[in-house]
């Protein structure tokens, strides 16, 4: 056990698997005290059964304000809050229909707003905290065909730039997670205008070369470390340089991309 984290809190959303199962696992395994929190109340006692002492399960829907102020009064202001509950959704703008833009806005972005709302004035108060939003690298890429989930995304990088500002003078951390593909169930509740995007993100995820494990190890170094930005793949760390300095190129080079796509499927 990691001496210096026992006795510390980390509430994670989202957390009955993928990416929030891994933090959970990351965090107990160094001292913490886990809340496991998700909509999925079997799941979520299925892992809490798992980890044992200092794992507590919660059934809450990051879309109801009501479950936020029930989980903050029952405990209290945690030291780390990960937003992480998320969904998917594909397609571009003209195939995407107004609810499944609600609906992930709701979630993605909404949900973690709330979560914020819930227990960043605790945090404030007691001078110290640390709050990790799950975005993705979809929210900076500005790739085509994700229009609607890249910019739930991107709400939640800029969200969590401006309550960086707003927190740090308090003492508490904002950090922003920025993953690309890694194995997840993200797909099983995935809405697309058809299979052929289920299947290309499951073939990318494949294909990373990085694991919930590798990213829940860049998020607990960022407790210890902190830092805002939390980019998990190599070939994104270049992305995004090229994109920030020479925005233009970047743009070519995307659409060159697109252009390829567009014949393969002809």
């Amino acid at each position: 056990m990691n001496s210096q984290a026992s006795g510390r809190t980390v509430l994670i959303t989202g957390a009955a698997s993928g990416l929030g199962a891994a933090m959970a696992r990351r965090f107990h395994r160094a001292g913490w005290e886990v809340v496991i929190a998700d909509r999925d109340a079997d799941g979520a006692q299925a892992l809490a059964d798992e980890l044992g002492q200092r794992a507590s399960p919660v059934a809450m829907d990051v879309t109801r304000w009501a479950d936020w102020e029930r989980v903050r009064d029952s405990i209290g202001a945690p030291d780390a809050l990960i937003n992480n509950a998320g969904v998917a959704v594909g397609g571009s703008l003209e195939e995407t229909s107004l609810e499944d833009w609600q609906w992930v806005m709701d979630i993605d972005l909404m949900g973690v707003v709330a979560g914020c709302k819930a227990f960043a004035p605790a945090m404030r108060e007691r001078g110290r905290g640390h709050i990790f939003n799950v975005a993705s690298f979809a929210g900076l890429a500005g790739a085509p065909q994700i229009n609607a989930y890249g910019t739930a995304k991107a709400g939640v990088i800029a969200m969590s730039e401006m309550l960086r500002t707003e927190l740090a003078d308090a003492g508490v951390h904002v950090s922003v997670l920025c993953p690309a593909f890694v194995r997840t169930r993200l797909t099983e509740t995935m809405r697309a205008p058809d299979s052929s995007y289920h299947k290309r993100v499951e073939r990318w995820m494949d294909s990373s070369g990085v694991s919930p494990e590798d990213v829940s190890e860049t998020v607990f170094r960022a407790v210890e470390k902190p830092r805002f930005l939390l980019l998990t793949h190599g070939n994104t760390r270049w992305l995004w340089r090229l994109k920030r300095f020479v925005p233009e190129f970047y743009f070519r080079m995307m659409m060159r991309g697109v252009r390829k796509s567009m014949q393969r499927k002809r």
